[in-house]
Order: structure tokens, then C-alpha cells, then sequence
């Protein structure tokens, strides 16, 4: 159990990454530099009341054998968030974590993470534009599809060793994200958003009838 919930909430982090870098357009000029692009892409993600997202998700780690490929939406309202992707939807109100695993209907309960490390939609951003250098490189992969790529490297001992971010310079908007760990890279394609939608306060607020049958774990 220990293990699974560990993977689950390791998912749940990447994921948030994700979303609150990618979820902005850009206004790219080209003679700007790449830090001055990444405060652009704070101000304009600061900007939006809610957030609708919906993405793939791959994570690859080549010495395990692991290339797996997934689909997930996420809405977002300030520190509030629900997230559902493979069998799992998690729902927080900035204050609790309910995690829900459809394949063993459990439903695990847990404090947000307000520490130093934590990924929340009020300082994800802020945090990668003082503790990462950005710059500007050139991605293969990306290149081949159009698209620029920033790097950001961390300026001091941080989870990801590296993150890049794929920007489609016509449509003014991000169009993938990877993330590189020591052993894992999670890879992020983004295939719609929508910013400031109606979002009723009950999306974030755990109902147990919605689950019926599902064993509660409160890990507080």
C-alpha cells in the first residue's frame, strides 16, 4: 500500500507541474531572453480565475522497461484542484487531499503540502522563476515540429534535474513539457484548454456518496 500510494502521489505532483506552467499563451518576441519570457508566462497564469485542462501523460524510465502513456483532465481554482487520469481522481480544496483508486476503490486522505517543496498554483511559478536558470535551446524533437524550446536548470538541489517546455511560436501557447528526474522523464502534451471557466465550489470538496462502496484511509 505504502508503495502504491508513494507512485500515486509522485503522478499527482508531476502532473501539477504540468499544468501550471503550460496552462498560459505567450506573446513571444524574439529578441526577448528566456527568464524574461518565463516572468511573462507567471503574470499571464496569475491572471486566470479557473483553469480547465486536458492533457497526455507519459512517463518513461528506460533501465525499468516503463513507456506508458496516459489521458487526464484537470480544473484548477486557486489552491483548489480535481484531477482525474487512469482510474484515479484526486480532489483537494487547498486544505485536504482525497485520492480516489477506482482499481482497489480506496480513497485516501491526506494534508495538503504547504512546505518548502510544495506544488501548489499560488507559487509553483514563482518558485521555478527564482530557483531555475532559463534559457533558450535547441530541442531536436521539438524543432522538427516548429516549435522553441526553454530549458530551465536549477540553481540549487531541486527534484527535477531539468525541465524543458516545447512553445508553438503561431499559436502563442505551449505546446509540451517534459520533466527529468534522476531515473524518470514525464513527458506532457497539452490538447485543449480552457482559461476562466464556471466552476461550481462543490468540484473540490470530497462527497462520500459519489463513492459508496470505497474504504477510507486517513493518512493524516
Amino acid at each position: 500500500m505504502q508503495n502504491t500510494t508513494t507512485t500515486k502521489m509522485k503522478l499527482t505532483t508531476t502532473l501539477f507541474t504540468l499544468c501550471f506552467l503550460m496552462l498560459t499563451s505567450l506573446n513571444l518576441v524574439a529578441q526577448k531572453k528566456a527568464d524574461e519570457l518565463l516572468k511573462e508566462v507567471i503574470d499571464k497564469t496569475n491572471a486566470y480565475k479557473t483553469i480547465e485542462v486536458f492533457f497526455s501523460y507519459r512517463m518513461v524510465n528506460e533501465s525499468a522497461g516503463i513507456d506508458e502513456v496516459k489521458e487526464g483532465k484537470v480544473m484548477i481554482k486557486g489552491d483548489a484542484y480535481k484531477l482525474m487520469i487512469a482510474g484515479q481522481t484526486v480532489i483537494s480544496d487547498g486544505k485536504t487531499v482525497w485520492t480516489y483508486l477506482l482499481e482497489s476503490d480506496e480513497v485516501m486522505v491526506s494534508d495538503a503540502d504547504h512546505g518548502e517543496e510544495a506544488i501548489t498554483p499560488s507559487k509553483i511559478l514563482t518558485s521555478y522563476y527564482n530557483d531555475y536558470k532559463a534559457s533558450f535551446v535547441n530541442d531536436k524533437a521539438n524543432a522538427a515540429l516548429g516549435l522553441k524550446t526553454i530549458e530551465l536548470k536549477p540553481s540549487k538541489g531541486k527534484k527535477f534535474t531539468k525541465i524543458q517546455i516545447g512553445i508553438d511560436e503561431r499559436k502563442h501557447q505551449i505546446a509540451n513539457f517534459t520533466l527529468f528526474e534522476s531515473n524518470n522523464t514525464f513527458i506532457y502534451s497539452i490538447s485543449k484548454m480552457n482559461p476562466d471557466v464556471k466552476m461550481d465550489v462543490k468540484l473540490f470538496a470530497y462527497n462520500k456518496d459519489d463513492y459508496p462502496t470505497a474504504e477510507v484511509i486517513d493518512m493524516r
